[in-house]
């Protein structure tokens, strides 16, 4: 019976020093759920959805559902490079990391000085 009991704790310790889960997804067990971990997220998924890679998250808050980021994309790119047109999107997660919502919130150029604030 012993010998029975020795693999489930292998797989319980392994899996503890992996930290990924059984299906192979690379997101770490202990990190999902704070800051870095839905900054990820959200860059990833509105990749995904958009076919642009971000540029940055700009910004992030936890809401009561999960999490808000502002996402910044080049939307189309110029030369010189401060007259590219960048967007700024705003995502919204769910508590389990999946986008539930975006919207285009601001465009402007790479060289744009923000005077708000």
């Amino acid at each position: 019976m012993a010998a029975a009991e020795e693999p489930a704790g292998r797989r319980s310790s392994s899996s503890r020093v992996t930290g990924r889960r059984a299906t192979g997804d690379s997101r770490r067990g202990p990190g999902k759920g704070h800051a870095a971990w839905a900054m990820r997220s959200a860059a990833d998924q509105l990749k995904e959805l958009l076919g642009r890679p971000p540029e940055s998250v700009s910004a992030l808050k936890p809401t009561d559902d999960g999490w808000e980021a502002d996402v910044e994309v080049l939307e189309l790119e110029r030369v010189p490079e401060t007259t590219s047109v960048m967007a700024s999107y705003r995502v919204t997660l769910d508590k389990e990391g999946d986008l539930v919502a975006y919207e285009r919130v601001r465009r402007y150029t790479r060289g744009q000085i923000d005077r708000r604030g």
